[in-house]
């Protein structure tokens, strides 16, 4: 699908044909009951469930962080999400009301959405955020720079925003819905994820860093042929270092099924990567996940159907 080709940026040219054809075929794949509810589960396992509104206050951040952790107020036996994501200002809201729960507490900082604030600004918002107790910081690069060419500038501020980050994991932004082509993509996905190798120590594995489609600002957001691309991206840089890499689709994705098509996409781009007898890390919450605050509920529906062929009624499920 893809061919090297000669430049300052020795990403591969990408056939925007076959990508969308590849990506179309992991919605037909039939899915038995007891795969779907495994897969239901693991897609509920991985959510970073999210909110990004002027609106947001401690008690919406509670709320959500209660939800994160028991999905399901009446069904313990349902995992956890994987995070909750916030405004660099709530990050100690859900901290306190996270505790020990395992899940872990995502901010977006350097700027979001649009990356434009100038870089010790960002700097200093991913700091506080760390010092605030975020596990996790999602930053969004800076387009109008990746456009225009100046890769170097955004490679060095994805280092620089590493470094910040200090024991926190880095979730890069691209912002596919901004970048024009599946080329762009490629490339942007390269750029990011050598960049985040090369902050600090350079003999240091980092593994636990993502790249991530979307803010969920601009559409379109995730799709499945921009994932499979930065899914290749992502298993070419295994290939050639051994450093895994996680990815997440962000925005647009709203219904179980929609996840679940994507796990498959997973599986079949990334499953034969894992060691004999182990698991493929991308089908777990350490390497994969979905930011979409509306999936949460479509999955807890889907899996109520599965269990006894009928939905709970509406205020069951509370609002992500």
């Amino acid at each position: 699908m893809a061919t090297r080709k000669p430049g300052l940026f020795p990403s591969p040219t990408v056939d925007a044909v076959m990508a969308g054809e590849r990506a179309a075929s992991f919605t037909r794949r039939s899915i038995k009951a007891s795969a779907k509810m495994a897969g239901l589960r693991l897609a509920l396992s991985m959510l970073d469930l999210t909110t990004l509104e002027g609106k947001d206050s401690p008690e919406k951040v509670r709320a959500l962080c209660r939800k994160a952790v028991r999905p399901l107020a009446s069904d313990p036996d349902l995992p956890s999400a994987a995070a909750v994501c916030v405004y660099p200002s709530l990050v100690k809201t859900a901290r306190e009301s996270l505790g020990g729960s395992g899940v872990k507490v995502a901010s977006v900082a350097t700027g979001f959405p649009s990356g434009q604030y100038p870089i010790d600004v960002r700097l200093d918002d991913v700091r506080r955020a760390v010092d605030d107790g975020a596990d996790e910081i999602d930053m969004v690069i800076n387009r109008g720079a990746f456009l225009s060419g100046r890769h170097e500038e955004v490679a060095d501020e994805i280092r620089r925003v590493k470094i910040a980050c200090g024991t926190a994991h880095l979730k890069v932004i691209l912002e596919t819905g901004e970048l024009e082509t599946l080329d762009n993509v490629r490339r942007a996905s390269d750029l990011a994820i050598r960049a985040m190798s090369q902050a600090g120590d350079p003999g240091e594995t980092r593994d636990g860093d993502f790249i991530k489609t979307s803010t969920g600002k601009v559409q379109p957001a995730a799709t499945m042929p921009v994932t499979l691309v930065m899914l290749e991206a992502i298993r070419d840089w295994y290939l050639e270092t051994g450093r895994v890499v996680g990815m997440k689709p962000a925005g647009g994705i709203r219904t179980a099924k929609q996840a679940l098509h994507y796990l498959v996409m997973v599986k079949e781009t990334m499953g034969h990567l894992a060691a004999p007898g182990s698991a493929c890390p991308w089908l777990t919450p350490a390497y994969f996940r979905f930011g979409a605050s509306t999936l949460c509920n479509d999955i807890l529906r889907q899996v109520d159907w599965l269990r006894g062929g009928r939905y709970r009624a509406a205020y069951d499920y509370t609002e992500s």
